[in-house]
């Protein structure tokens, strides 16, 4: 796989490793609050932002006092505005079943690409990861992979160096100090990265064998300003149980039709936390990843949309685990939720200034994925709650027209996974299309989790653990020789 000449530098770069963990790990814990600390998620809320919701809960109360009727009316109003338009963003992004092709590069000379796996509690699952990127379709004197490895993590660490590796794959022990976050051992790599362009693949990935040369002919087919393309991520084991079937099709929606089409209008998306593909310089030009914010990967994709960049998506997939289990997935999706009330409090410490930067469209996508993504955690509980009662109540507690809207939601989110079933041939996400309006609620729970957890200890990491389901097999179909599509997941791009 390497020349004696790759061994010797993988040798000599594990060797310099011990001499500058201490300045690199230096940069990815402060590095990107001294030097961004406007888009830093260190501190949780700023003055200015505590004193704005303190004015508005202060207005509505005022104004509940004075007039109930009124108000609750208003934000009746408001909630359906809201619900409505994310209903019908869903709407236009199941309608859209083109299929997505990527082309695969084959260029003359072959840039180097890094690949960071950063890896905590996996000891089990090195063995296969590096079996995966074995398996990528792209010269190994080209791959600069670094298994990134917390020092205190001992069996992973001697897992990671008793596997056996091809040179061009290095271990890197990141000292284990805080915060104890994926990004910040992310900075770690990428202090140290020899490529043009980066990946991140997490410990339970099996990408693609042809995903770097799909990534690569995006780069060379985009602008100078594209940063960044997603590969979808898709389940392989949604079979293991209800709550991994849901998380299927919730993936295959949010890969397979609404990223694509945020893509296509050149609005931010909130990238998946694996399988993105940067420009290295722009990656470093923008001061990497946020340690302090536990979902890097959607405030990197805003961050890079206020800098005048923008992100792509490519076709070959990268199988994931799902969580099979619901203390599993309400820990997992409890930090999402986290992450992305940092990241949206971030964006609106200086409103004004992230509109400008981002542009008036960008800032509204971001207010409707982002904000009424987090608003929607907290309301589906409460919403199936008053619905049933309502259902079950002789009175009339709701207009009909909440009702509709109800249903408009439902049926859409059925559409939804028919489209994504279609795209991808695979007509088991029907099967989690049925019972969705049992999944939902479930997310208010989570949603109580992270708000407790974002008071108390805003930046810590729940780890998810892999390893627990017995991964499907999956087969590569490359019809074409120039052109790649993905098993699971129909793609879009150019011919």
């Amino acid at each position: 796989m390497g020349s004696d000449g790759a061994g010797s530098h993988n040798g000599l770069e594990q060797a310099a490793a011990a001499t500058l963990d201490a300045a690199a790990l230096e940069s990815a814990r402060f590095g990107f609050h001294r030097n961004h600390g406007q888009r830093s998620a260190k501190r949780v809320l700023h003055f200015t932002q505590v004193v704005a919701f303190a004015l508005i809960i202060a207005g509505l109360w005022w104004a509940a006092s004075s007039a109930l009727g009124t108000t609750l009316f208003a934000l009746h109003v408001a909630a359906l505005l809201l619900f409505t338009t994310a209903i019908a963003w869903r709407l236009v992004a199941a309608s859209i079943l083109t299929p997505i092709l990527s082309r695969l590069a084959a260029p003359q000379h072959w840039p180097t690409y890094t690949i960071l796996c950063p890896l905590y509690g996996e000891a089990a699952g090195v063995a296969e990861l590096v079996a995966a990127i074995n398996r990528l379709d792209y010269p190994a004197e080209a791959l600069d992979v670094k298994l990134l490895v917390e020092s205190d993590d001992a069996d992973t660490v001697a897992a990671a160096q008793r596997v056996s590796k091809p040179a061009h794959i290095a271990v890197l022990i990141v000292p284990a100090a805080a915060p104890r976050t994926k990004p910040k051992a992310l900075n770690v790599g990428l202090s140290v990265a020899r490529g043009e362009y980066v990946a991140v693949y997490d410990a339970e990935d099996r990408p693609h064998p042809q995903q770097l040369r799909a990534a690569l002919a995006a780069f060379e087919d985009g602008d100078a300003q594209l940063a960044c393309v997603q590969a979808p991520l898709v389940v392989d084991n949604a079979d293991d149980a209800w709550i991994a079937r849901q998380f299927a099709a919730e993936y295959a929606i949010q890969f397979g039709e609404i990223l694509p089409l945020l893509a296509k209008l050149r609005l931010p998306l909130p990238l998946g936390g694996s399988s993105n593909h940067f420009r290295t310089e722009i990656l470093r030009g923008i001061g990497g990843w946020d340690p302090n914010n536990v979902t890097e990967d959607a405030d990197l994709g805003y961050r890079l949309a206020r800098d005048g960049y923008h992100s792509g998506v490519i076709a070959p997939p990268t199988w994931e685990e799902a969580p099979i289990t619901f203390r599993a997935w309400r820990r997992q999706r409890a930090r999402w939720i986290k992450g992305h009330i940092q990241t949206w409090l971030v964006l609106m410490r200086d409103p004004l200034r992230t509109m400008r930067e981002m542009g008036l469209p960008p800032f509204a996508s971001m207010q409707l994925i982002l904000g009424g993504g987090v608003v929607a955690a907290f309301a589906h509980g409460p919403i199936a709650f008053v619905i049933l009662a309502a259902l079950l109540s002789p009175d009339r507690l709701l207009e009909s027209v909440d009702f509709v809207v109800a249903l408009s939601g439902y049926t859409v989110a059925v559409f939804a996974s028919l489209s994504a079933s279609a795209l991808s041939r695979n007509w088991s996400h029907l099967r989690a299309a049925l019972t969705m309006p049992f999944y939902w609620p479930l997310s208010t729970v989570s949603a109580c989790a992270a708000f407790f957890d974002i008071l108390v200890r805003p930046h810590h990491w729940s780890k998810t653990a892999h390893g627990v389901s017995r991964r499907r097999g999956y087969s590569v179909r490359t019809p074409a020789k120039r052109h790649v599509w993905a098993p699971t997941l129909a793609l879009r791009g150019r011919a």
